[in-house]
């Protein structure tokens, strides 16, 4: 395989889990994003804690989660557990009010 062939699968493949995030992402209330890792949610629970020599790190739970990662064969993952000692960050999916008709919508 060339280099070339690989960045074309490599970009197909990007453009996949892109497809995938757009089609999904409207079932899920929270982001949740490690250094690691992008993940859509439903729940999500974050813990602050300290360490014995009082470094402080995040335990992040989450379940039903979907993951942003192209070389996992299956995105959907029933239960999460995170700890880490770098940024996490939990957003709030805003929830539009009227949704927009799919493309190619006739009436």
């Amino acid at each position: 395989m060339s280099a070339e062939d690989l960045e074309k699968y490599e970009t197909e493949m990007e453009l996949q889990l892109y497809r995938e995030y757009r089609d999904v992402v409207g079932l899920f209330s929270y982001v949740v994003e490690t250094e690691r890792r992008f993940y859509l949610t439903n729940s999500v629970d974050l813990d602050v804690r300290t360490a014995e020599n009082g470094d402080v790190f995040f335990d992040v739970k989450m379940q039903d989660a979907w993951v942003w990662d192209m070389y996992r064969p299956a995105r959907f993952v029933k239960n999460v557990r995170v700890v880490t000692f770098k940024d996490v960050n939990v957003e709030e999916l805003a929830k539009p009010d009227l949704e927009m008709p799919k493309e190619g919508f006739s009436s």
